[in-house]
């Protein structure tokens, strides 16, 4: 890891890989962290979060996987940041004193959502009695209402929150809210907190009114694609960029329609790295073989502008 580097740029959400029988498969890691840096152009990983099944994990399987990560990353990846949420006070609490022990660059937390919190005030207290277990450690609000039911605006969240919780350091923003995701901005800046957009299909709409950067499934298998993306928005040469998001998004709604979530997104990573991802933890069930083909013969088809 690169320790004081700013997390920006792409993210790859974690995959959990999987032996057949259900069980993690730590062995494979150290082929995922090169694959993702060699062939992706990706450096920055988030461990245990929605993709990575880690609310489907027991603590004990999420602390080896933490610490399986870090130290494949270890002189490879600039940032691991660990997602320590979870519906328990004391496992949260626990897990991030972990990461913080064992070196992670972060750490993310994600609204508990069974006893909900309802109003700002008592999600900040729930977030600081996580953060202050890992004081030296940069902390990061994931905000994702789709999943958690959650919907207090990140707006209202960040406005004094460094005086709670001073190693905080942004959000993972996982919605379709950009009103609310360009008004976080518009008032704080993006040079005082990381914003990190977690739609996918949506990244180029998040670019424009000021993401720093974004953490997603695709960047495991489309990180190179969706670089170019952001160097073209960058260049500025809009109408590249805008093509490759086309493309992006042409793929995702091709799946999305044949029914696309975490088992898929292995299923996909598995043919596309040649990395055995495994099957997804129940309830959730594997990806049929009429989606593997079509997804697998829809993503061959693909025209990208750089000719790969």
């Amino acid at each position: 890891m690169t320790p004081g580097k700013k997390l920006e740029g792409l993210v790859a959400a974690a995959i959990t890989p999987m032996t057949p029988d259900g069980q993690i498969n730590l062995s494979v890691i150290r082929q995922y962290v090169d694959y993702l840096v060699r062939e992706q152009n990706v450096k920055n990983i988030f461990v245990n979060g929605t993709t990575g099944e880690g609310l489907s994990l027991s603590i004990q399987e999420r602390k080896q996987l933490a610490e399986e990560w870090v130290r494949q990353g270890k002189d490879k990846l600039d940032h691991v940041i660990i997602h320590v949420g979870a519906l328990s006070l004391p496992e949260s609490q626990d897990l991030a004193r972990h990461a913080a022990a064992i070196g992670a660059s972060g750490i993310a937390v994600i609204a508990p959502f069974f006893f909900k919190p309802t109003n700002k005030d008592e999600l900040v207290a729930f977030l600081q009695k996580v953060a202050s277990e890992a004081p030296g450690v940069p902390f990061y609000y994931y905000h994702i209402p789709p999943l958690t039911g959650v919907k207090i605006r990140v707006e209202e969240l960040l406005d004094g929150i460094r005086e709670q919780i001073p190693t905080f350091q942004g959000v993972k923003f996982s919605d379709t809210d950009l009103l609310d995701l360009a008004q976080c901005i518009n008032k704080n800046g993006s040079e005082q907190f990381a914003f990190l957009y977690g739609v996918d299909e949506q990244l180029l709409g998040a670019l424009a009114v000021g993401v720093n950067g974004a953490v997603g499934s695709t960047y495991n298998y489309l990180g190179r694609k969706t670089k170019l993306m952001l160097q073209a928005f960058a260049k500025p040469d809009h109408a590249l960029a805008q093509k490759y998001q086309f493309l992006i998004g042409e793929f995702l709604n091709f799946v999305i329609k044949l029914g696309f979530g975490v088992a898929q997104t292995k299923a996909v990573m598995t043919f596309v790295s040649g990395i055995p991802m495994g099957p997804p933890r129940p309830p959730l069930v594997n990806a049929s073989e009429e989606f593997i083909a079509k997804a697998k013969a829809k993503l061959d088809s693909i025209a990208w502008p750089d000719g790969d």
